[in-house]
């Protein structure tokens, strides 16, 4: 008797080849003119320059970050927290309103696959002619187009990884490192590893990142609600499905089963399954549908935005955006709206000078010359303007206190500098011990900048 043979159990199914179809349509240049938007500002940012330096960028060597004509220093740590926080409400608010509309419409792995599968079909062809190529025998022509390809997939994102780096060298910096061959050990990395995350991401693995390694596809349902815009297919409608000569004789729905939906779909799913987390919301299916329904002379909408309530309450479009303002929206916004006025606030009132006022541990207090009282200090001035300033340095809190050193110091733009000062006050005119002071900063050419630090007078005993 034969022994009965080992049974394998695939815990995962294979990877079919997706092959979308190109589609145009309102969401289709909708989703380009996004590609267009994202990539010129990815691109050309790093490029624009401000008061004689790179507009943006992010500075880790020199632990700054130059926002336009905002200079962030590791003590303005706040304002990115809060811009995340924004960003993070942002994305709240517009998946409880309209689904994964962020994913279908600006993601960058979105927007990168949209233009390595406009080079694809560039080099390759159509949709017919891609899936014959990759099933014909290796050939030199074969060869010739699968090369070109990747080579232009690699140029691509080369540039991509090379304009990441550029947020964070100056640009034109690295622009001359590249023209000399020079590049630095981790600039070489990071460029190539952003490229290579960019090339793998958009070239080959595509709708399994979306569906496999994004964490937002996960937890989207808990924001989704019965009034969310989401794609859907009208079943009521569509269904039963057939081919156009069935449906001509009124035996059948206005779905004619030609499968366009399933075709141009980024992540291979059929909507007319109805909503499914592989889903990103780009709104392909509805271009595609939208076509075969005028072609077929039927009313548009079969696959569309809508909501579940909607679907099953036959609700006319504005009874939908009058739903749309329902009370976790407006929570949303409302939270939004003061994250954001209070950010806008605090910048608005933030003192672009700071000061720390550092007494010298190892000498806490002697008696010098004429008897006066000494004691040394060090000023950690930040000047986080883009302009150089003059500074008058004055103390108070302890009678006959005077400065020694000079009351004047300059700082640079967005510089630090550290100053010593030295404090003299008579013979009893503080306490023995210690004495609270205040070192106040003002800017000779502008007194609204200015700021206040305490400090301490220690009188020996």
């Amino acid at each position: 008797m034969n022994a009965p043979q080992p049974q394998v159990i695939k815990m995962y199914a294979a990877r079919e080849e997706i092959y979308p179809r190109e589609t145009d349509g309102r969401y289709a240049r909708l989703r380009w003119l996004f590609v267009w938007l994202t990539q010129l500002a990815f691109y050309c940012t790093p490029w624009l320059q401000w008061n004689g330096r790179q507009a943006l960028l992010f500075d880790l060597g020199a632990r700054k970050f130059y926002i336009f004509g905002l200079v962030l220093w590791p003590q303005d740590f706040i304002y990115l927290a809060l811009l995340l926080i924004i960003s993070a409400y942002l994305l709240f608010l517009a998946t409880a309103v309209a689904g994964r509309v962020w994913c279908g419409f600006a993601c960058p792995q979105t927007v990168y696959t949209e233009i390595f599968l406009w080079i694809e079909r560039k080099i390759e062809g159509k949709r017919s002619a891609r899936i014959a190529l990759d099933r014909q025998p290796a050939s030199l022509k074969k060869f010739g187009k699968k090369s070109a390809k990747h080579l232009a997939w690699g140029a691509v994102a080369l540039w991509t990884g090379f304009t990441f780096v550029g947020y964070f060298t100056p640009i034109t910096h690295l622009m001359g490192e590249v023209a000399t061959l020079n590049f630095g050990p981790w600039e070489w990395f990071w460029v190539l590893f952003y490229g290579f995350a960019t090339y793998g991401n958009a070239g080959w693995m595509r709708e399994q990142v979306c569906k496999y390694m994004c964490p937002y596809a996960r937890f989207q349902s808990s924001m989704f609600d019965r009034d969310t815009l989401i794609i859907t297919y009208d079943s009521k409608r569509g269904e039963p499905r057939g081919p156009l000569s069935k449906n001509s004789h009124g035996n059948g729905g206005s779905c004619i089963d030609c499968s366009l939906c399933v075709q141009v779909c980024p992540t291979g799913i059929d909507i007319r399954k109805g909503l499914q987390y592989e889903c990103i919301g780009c709104a392909a299916c509805v271009d595609a549908c939208n076509t075969v329904m005028d072609k077929t002379g039927q009313a548009r909408g079969l696959i569309r935005y809508s909501t579940e309530r909607a679907m099953e309450d036959h609700l006319t479009p504005t009874e939908i955006r009058r739903r749309a303002l329902r009370p976790r929206v407006k929570i949303y916004s409302a939270v939004l709206g003061l994250i954001v006025l209070a950010t806008c606030a605090a910048l608005y009132l933030r003192m672009p000078l700071k000061l720390d006022v550092i007494r010298d541990r190892g000498s806490m207090g002697r008696e010098v010359e004429d008897g006066m009282i000494e004691n040394v200090y060090r000023l950690q001035i930040m000047n986080t303007s883009e302009q150089a300033h003059v500074y008058k340095i004055a103390v108070s809190g302890v009678d006959t206190l005077a400065q020694v050193t000079s009351d004047r110091v300059q700082v640079d733009a967005t510089e630090t500098k550290a100053y010593p000062m030295r404090l003299r006050t008579a013979h009893g005119a503080g306490k023995p011990g210690s004495n609270k002071i205040a070192v106040t900063l003002t800017a000779v050419d502008d007194a609204s900048l200015h700021v206040k630090e305490s400090a301490v007078f220690i009188v020996p005993r």
